[in-house]
C-alpha cells in the first residue's frame, strides 16, 4: 500500500482506517478492552494497548492466539477479531459477532466457502484448536475452523453487510 500500513490508510470518512475501527468497536461494544494485536509500531502515535503475535512469525495465526490467551488472562470468554482494513465496517455487524450464537467457540461469516477469521469471534476454549494448528504448522486460519468443524457458526450476511466486509489489498482497491 505505498508503504503505509494499512491502519494509517484513510477511510472514505477521512479518519485512519484503525481510528475508524476504535470508534467503531467502543460504540458497538462499550466498556470492551480494545488491543492492538501483533506488530503494532506503525500505530505508535495513538497510544494504544498491544500484545505482540505468539508466536511471531507465523502470520495471523500468531494474532489469534496471543488474543485470545490475553482474553484467557484478562477473565474474558470470547474475544473479537477485527481486521484493521475494513473501511467500511458498521456498528451492526460487530454487535451481532458478540452476541448471535454464543456457545459457538468461532463465528464468523462465510463468503465462496471461505471464513472471514478476521472479522470474528472466539472463544477462548478454542485456543486449544489454535494450538493444535500451531503445532501441526498449519498456519492458516482457515485450518483452525477446519478443527472447530461443528463447533463454529457462519454468521449470516445480508448483501448490505456482506459489502461491508469489502477491504484493501492493492492501492487500486482504495476509494474515496
Amino acid at each position: 500500500m505505498g508503504g503505509v500500513a494499512k491502519g494509517n490508510l484513510l477511510a472514505p470518512d477521512g479518519r485512519t482506517l484503525l481510528s475508524r475501527l476504535v470508534a467503531l468497536t467502543t460504540a458497538a461494544l462499550p466498556g470492551a478492552r480494545v488491543v492492538l494485536v501483533g506488530d503494532s509500531e506503525a500505530y505508535d502515535a495513538l497510544a494504544m494497548p498491544a500484545i505482540p503475535d505468539t508466536p511471531p512469525g507465523i502470520g495471523p495465526l500468531g494474532g489469534l492466539a496471543a488474543l485470545l490467551a490475553f482474553a484467557e488472562r484478562a477473565g474474558s470468554a470470547d474475544a473479537i477479531a477485527l481486521s484493521c482494513d475494513l473501511p467500511y465496517l458498521g456498528v451492526n455487524l460487530i454487535e451481532r459477532l458478540a452476541r448471535e450464537f454464543p456457545g459457538a467457540l468461532a463465528l464468523a461469516p462465510r463468503a465462496d466457502g471461505r471464513w472471514s477469521p478476521l472479522t470474528a469471534r472466539y472463544a477462548v476454549s478454542a485456543l486449544t484448536a489454535v494450538a493444535n494448528a500451531i503445532a501441526r504448522r498449519a498456519h492458516s486460519l482457515q485450518r483452525v475452523f477446519d478443527e472447530l468443524g461443528a463447533r463454529a457458526h457462519e454468521l449470516p450476511l445480508t448483501d448490505e453487510e456482506r459489502l461491508e466486509l469489502r477491504d484493501w489489498y492493492r492501492p487500486e482497491d482504495i476509494v474515496r
